[in-house]
């Protein structure tokens, strides 16, 4: 009956052996996994940050033209009241069509 008995303690024995190391190469499996969503991960924060980097040297450059456009928007709206006052109807009058206020008197150079 002893060799009944120790036949049974040794099929348990390795059972939870057999056990044991199933459970220790889940183990393994996991951690491989899980230590590659790591590095996985990590690769990504590095790629996304450059993206970030990027972006916001991009937005800079953005934010300096829509600066310099306001500016032009200012200069086109100074000119367009320029354009629409008296004193450039009499320059461009004067520069274009050659004509002169009943006062004036026009001196040519001798040729």
């Amino acid at each position: 009956m002893t060799k009944k008995k120790s036949g049974k303690v040794d099929r348990q024995r390795s059972k939870k052996m057999s056990q044991l190391r199933h459970h220790k190469r889940s183990m393994i499996g996991i951690g491989f996994i899980l230590l590659l969503l790591a590095g996985v991960l990590t690769v990504n924060s590095f790629m996304l940050q450059a993206k970030n980097k990027e972006y916001k040297s991009q937005e800079a450059e953005l934010e300096a033209e829509i600066q310099k456009e306001k500016e032009r928007s200012e200069e086109i709206e100074d000119y367009e009241e320029y354009v629409k006052s008296d004193e450039y109807i009499k320059e461009t009058a004067e520069e274009k069509l050659g004509l002169v206020d009943p006062d004036e008197v026009i001196f040519k150079p001798a040729e």
